[in-house]
């Protein structure tokens, strides 16, 4: 039910932004560049099962929307790639059921490096702290593509999903740093099997620059 809600209110706001993108002509009116670490092993996920870590670059488009009760409201069109860096732990996570369990389990325990392809669309909202200082936060989902194949998830197409929390702060009229936070989900919807994905918490330090 939460992806379903998810996915709902990200279609929405997609279709809602296209027509404020067509009178821009398309034309962000910020760009930028953004850099995320993140893990399994913290203090909110710490699955004992796999090890999983990600470096998520991605670039950035800035589209206002307006606002809302004194939030500004922006989408973000994010562009990215993902290296990741996972391990099966616990080799009992493949079950003797499956087919090939045996060489499943050879296989899945060694250390994989990944890949992971695809676009993600944001929706955030700014409360001004001061004239140069915003709370933001965000949702996000992401259509993507992992190139292999582990015990949690098939390879190929999968979704994105990320809640993120930090500050932006304009160093001048035209730039801006962010530093936050995010959980991150990745899994498929069940479109293939298996499907158990994968969870994070992450640091993330970003760089914009504004175009008019």
């Amino acid at each position: 039910m939460r992806k379903k809600i998810l996915f709902f209110v990200l279609v929405s706001l997609v279709l809602f932004a296209n027509g404020q993108v067509k009178k821009s002509y398309l034309k962000p009116y910020k760009i930028g560049f953004l850099h995320n670490y993140g893990v399994n092993e913290n203090f909110i996920f710490d699955d004992p099962d796999y090890t999983y870590a990600t470096n998520t670059y991605k670039l950035q488009a800035f589209y206002k929307l307006g606002t809302w009760k004194k939030l500004n409201l922006e989408l973000i069109v994010q562009p990215q790639t993902q290296s990741l860096n996972h391990q099966l732990i616990n080799k009992f996570f493949v079950t003797s059921d499956q087919e090939n369990f045996e060489e499943k389990r050879v296989e899945f325990t060694q250390p994989k490096k990944m890949s992971l392809y695809g676009v993600e669309f944001g929706l955030v909202a700014l409360k001004e702290i001061t004239t140069k200082l915003y709370f933001q936060a965000g949702i996000s989902l992401g259509f993507m593509s992992i190139n292999k194949r582990t015990e949690r998830m098939a390879k190929g197409f999968t979704f994105l999903e990320n809640f993120t929390l930090g500050i932006s702060y304009f160093s001048t009229k035209k730039t801006n740093f962010y530093l936050g936070a995010n959980m991150g989900h990745v899994s498929n919807l069940n479109f293939q099997k298996p499907n158990d994905g994968y969870n994070i918490l992450g640091l993330e330090i970003g760089f914009s620059y504004l175009l008019k």
